[in-house]
């Protein structure tokens, strides 16, 4: 089945050249000039991923990615005609996964498009473990606490997943960063520290007395949450 990309863009020439640049490498192309219809198709069609411009009709992209992470954690590439430092901050808060600037070369979109997916189709880790309250089923990519569910973002349970798969080891900046855009960019050295603040904020985790993740002076983060005795199972993942 070819993967599905749902362009939310009111440049109507655009999007039918990207249509036409990324049909070969076997890509489905939806696409919406408008941030409602975007909305809209995203229910009804179920994208793989989706790439939304920042400059759009009554709704910004701010807050379109706002909404769709409300209610989804497919994968986002935003697209912005500014290019600024700022734009990419808020956008990567509100959940994005990577930033273009307009203009762009095709084939970069469609190498940022390869990464992203790749990252967000990893192999599964097939466990579920236990930290306290805290429950991570890595299979499905889910977070509950005290059996609340966490609505996490692409970016915050990979870390999260990063952290938690190995407790007590420190992970600095950079290998959190690898791990999250797969490339080494200074665009987006205040990802990590965006990430892992809108983390703890979800998990209820106080920085000064951590319960989860500890801020290693100079050195990086570490997950230090105890497992609870009946908190690792392996292989325990379930297809649906």
């Amino acid at each position: 089945m070819p993967v599905k990309i749902l362009i939310i863009d009111d440049d109507r020439k655009l999007n039918g050249l990207l249509t036409d640049f990324l049909d070969p490498f076997g890509y489905r192309v939806l696409s919406a000039t408008h941030p409602r219809d975007g909305l809209s198709r995203l229910e009804r069609e179920k994208p793989e991923l989706v790439i939304l411009d920042i400059m759009l009709p009554e709704l910004d992209g701010f807050e379109v990615c706002r909404r769709i992470r409300q209610t989804s954690r497919v994968p986002i590439i935003m697209l912005t005609a500014r290019g600024e430092l700022t734009d990419k901050v808020v956008g990567l808060e509100l959940g994005a996964d990577d930033y273009l600037a307009k203009p762009f070369e095709p084939r970069e979109l469609a190498a940022r498009i390869q990464s992203v997916l790749r990252r967000t189709r990893r192999e599964p880790d097939l466990r579920t473990r236990e930290f306290g309250p805290l429950l991570i089923d890595f299979a499905k990519h889910q977070v509950h606490i005290q059996d609340t569910p966490i609505r996490l973002t692409t970016n915050e349970f990979t870390v999260l997943a990063l952290l938690a798969g190995s407790p007590g080891e420190v992970f600095d900046r950079d290998q959190i960063l690898q791990k999250l855009k797969g490339l080494d960019s200074e665009a987006f050295n205040r990802t990590v520290d965006i990430t892992i603040s809108r983390l703890r904020q979800k998990l209820g985790d106080n920085p000064k007395e951590p319960r989860y993740i500890k801020t290693v002076w100079a050195a990086g983060y570490v997950f230090i949450g105890e497992e609870s005795a009946a908190g690792h199972h392996e292989g325990e993942s379930s297809i649906g």
